[in-house]
This record gives structure tokens, sequence and C-alpha cells, in this order.
């Protein structure tokens, strides 16, 4: 402590001074700071938690998904009215504005859209799609429906999306279509995947199921390929409890992923339409949305890009800084491209750099009181059907490895979304993290 004179101003001599200085260098340089010597005893050792925002507000800001009013109001609505089915029309019709697809088509779940989508090709049996096996299984499984065979495709470690090096690498003359999902809302290079997928003459379809309000160089995703699909289950970006969308370049795709699933819809095709003749059957699945579930979209579409922007802004409120720390970085995101966040904030750790591993960084962070989660999405590629010939016309071929898969998997973190304005929150986590980073030598003793 510096001795203080009777007027209050420090005594510190030049001696003391350079003396003082000198600790401090010497401490910078073993790679300490006054910062750091400072810094409260983490919690998982007994010290005080970090996050003391109320529990309850930040349930509510983490809430999801979000219903109020409007959602309430209409429903209520429809019950009175008895007028169920028009909700539909008029779903399709605000979401063919608000993508500028040429043609949609609400199906009851994501799952329903993509086997209509795979119907709707029209391939001969053994066809090969590729498809990422970093994905939900329906983007796979339903392509065995039609004796169509999935090719499974790497992820790039940067985006945990669509490897197109690693789908070089496996194109075959049996492959005739190529699939990108845009994983957590971010989306594929879906210029690149395109330019490359019309060079070799295959179809280009997308699985945009996380991916609501994104867009890219000004065309939303599911509008890049010759076919797309959402899914507007309750975890999702939109959710309607249960629901999906088509979306559709030609009429020709349209009419029969429609009719596949939507036994009513031939009879509204034109008169030259090749599935007009299959009125009252369609192709015999029964695929339509649930009204209310419509109901429920569109009052969710309304206020889409709202909700959009204050998560992005709370996101980047928080990854700007955490970003900062050694070790720490989140998906690539171009600058032509605008992504939403689907389920989580993901980051990717550097666990070789941060010298532990996750585990000891979960518990640190919980004991912090951050809601802090990881999740190993199940590899396609790696589960029992894939390896039964009973289920196939054509058996899949099964990688040996998946190294952009498996990096991902194994090097990521989940932050909570936050759905209001919350700067204290924001500030709060990012004062965990650098408190751990700062113990960061004490975990990997530990």
């Amino acid at each position: 402590m510096e001795p203080i004179s009777r007027n209050g101003r420090s005594q510190l001599t030049r001696r003391g001074f350079i003396k003082t200085s000198g600790a401090v260098m010497a401490g910078l340089a073993a790679g300490r700071s006054f910062a750091q010597d400072k810094v409260e005893t983490l919690a998982v050792k007994g010290g005080p938690k970090t996050v003391t925002f109320p529990s309850a507000q930040v349930s509510a800001l983490m809430r999801w998904p979000r219903y109020g009013d409007a959602e309430k109001k209409r429903l209520h609505e429809l019950i009175d009215s008895n007028r169920f089915y028009e909700e539909l029309p008029l779903f399709e019709k605000e979401w063919k504005e608000y993508t500028q697809s040429p043609f949609v088509k609400a199906h009851m779940n994501g799952s329903s859209a993509l086997t209509s989508m795979y119907f709707a090709l029209d391939l001969a049996p053994g066809s090969e799609i590729m498809v990422p096996s970093y994905t939900f299984f329906s983007a796979c499984l339903a392509m065995r429906f039609f004796g169509l065979v999935p090719v499974f495709i790497d992820i790039d470690p940067k985006t945990a999306c669509f490897d197109l090096e690693d789908a070089k690498r496996k194109l075959t003359p049996q492959t005739k279509a190529v699939e990108a999902m845009h994983s957590w809302g971010l989306p594929c290079e879906m210029d690149l995947i395109g330019d490359w997928a019309k060079e070799k003459g295959l179809l280009l379809l997308e699985d945009a199921a996380h991916a609501h309000g994104a867009s890219m160089q000004g065309k939303k995703m599911g509008t890049w390929g010759a076919m797309g699909i959402y899914s507007f289950q309750t975890s999702k970006v939109m959710p309607a409890v249960e629901g999906g969308m088509g979306m559709y370049q030609t009429r020709q795709y349209y009419e029969r992923a429609a009719a596949f699933g939507h036994y009513e819809d031939p009879a509204k095709f034109p008169a030259d339409s090749p599935v007009r003749a299959y009125e009252d059957t369609g192709f015999g699945q029964k695929y339509r949305m649930h009204p209310f579930a419509a109901a429920l979209a569109r009052q969710q579409l309304k206020g889409l890009d709202e909700t959009n922007a204050i998560v992005q802004k709370n996101v980047r409120a928080m990854n700007d800084r955490l970003t900062q720390l050694p070790g720490i970085t989140e998906p690539r995101c171009r600058s032509d491209q605008k992504r939403a966040y689907y389920y989580a904030n993901m980051l990717f750790i550097d666990f070789k750099k941060l010298g532990f591993q996750r585990a000891a960084l979960l518990a640190a962070l919980k004991a912090e009181g951050v809601r802090v989660s990881m999740w190993d999405y199940p590899e396609q590629h790696k589960l029992k059907i894939y390896s039964e010939a009973k289920w196939w016309h054509h058996l899949p071929r099964i990688p040996e490895s998946m190294p952009g898969n498996a990096c991902v998997n194994a090097n990521h973190i989940f932050l909570p979304l936050i759905y209001g304005e919350a700067p204290a929150l924001v500030g709060q986590y990012v004062k965990a993290f650098e408190k751990v980073w700062a113990h960061r030598a004490e975990l990997a003793k530990s």
C-alpha cells in the first residue's frame, strides 16, 4: 500500500515507483496482471457466482416458443368461426410473399415436406442424393421410400454446414442431386454449391428447417434450390408446434409434391397438369397442415424479422466480446449472408489452446450461473438403419470417417438465445467467461 501524506497525496518516491513498476512488468512477463491477481475465486471452487440476474427473469428472456395475445385471439376466432381450413391458403400466400418463392405448399411437418420433395424428383431407383450426415434423420431416411440413396457428406468445421470439397470427392455417375442443410440458421454457401451442381448437372435442394428469415445475397433460404423445405416444429425459429412448408421453383415440382400428400389438390390444377387425373386420391399420403398450426405460424411470421433482429443484437453483444478470448470462435458467416439463430448460440472452443476439457469448462461456467450446454448431433452414417440392406433398394455406402462432424461435435458449446432487451444479463455472461478464462491455468491443473 502506498504511504499517504497529511495532505492526502501519495508519497510514492521515484525509487518506489521503479520498484513497483518492476514488479508489475515481472508479473506481466509471467503472463499475469493486476486484474488477474484480483479475480475472485471461481464459483466452482467456492467463490461467488458472476451471473446474479434473477433466475425467473432469465427464464422469461430465454423462454421458447413465445406465444401471446395475437396467437390466442386468432385461435379463438377460428374456433368461433368454424371455418378452419381457410387458414391454410392464407398462410401459404403470406409465406410465398415473404420468401418470394414461385410456389409453396404447407405440410404437416418438415419430414412430410422432405418426403414429398423426394417424390417430386421422380428419379430412378438407385439414384444418389448428397446429404450431410450432420442432419435430422428425415432428410436421409425419407429417400428410401422411393429407392433413392443418401450419399453422406461431411460438414465444414468452421461453419457446421455442407462441405463442398467433400462432395466433390464423392461424386459418382449415380449422383443426381445435392441437398444442403443450413445448420443452426447459418446459410450454406449456396452460390458455390449451386455453381458446382449446375456444372455437374445435379439438382440443387435445400433443407432450411433451421433458417427462417435467413438469406444470402438478398435471397431467402429455400429459394436457391429447385426445391426446399422448412419446419415449424415447436423448437424452430418460427414455431407452430408442428408444421412444414415446401418451396418449389417450377410448377411441375410443386404439383407432384402437393399431390403426393394433399389428395384435394389435383382438382385445383390446370387441365394440362400431369397429375390432374389423380384427383380424389392424390398419390396416397395425407400431409395436410393442421389449421391451428397455420394460425400460429401466420402470427409468428408477422414478428419473425423483429424477433430475429433482437436475437441477433444480443448474440452480437455477447460474441463480439467472447471471441476476443483465446480459443473462442463462432461459425463463419460471410458478409453477404444474413443468418438466423435456431435453438442456441453455438460457439467453437479450441480445447487444446484452452488447456482443459469441455466437461470442466461446462462445470465452471454453470457454477458461475451461465446456462451453457452441449449436444453432439447424431451422425446419420453411424446409425444402424443405414447398414441394414432390408431397408434399402440400394444400400448406402458408409464413409470411414467424417472429420468435420467429429470436430464440430467435440469442440462446441451452446449458449441460450435471449429474446428481449437484456444488456445487464449479457454483460454478466461475458464477465463469467472472462473470469473462467482468467483461471484457465488453474483449471488445467485440476
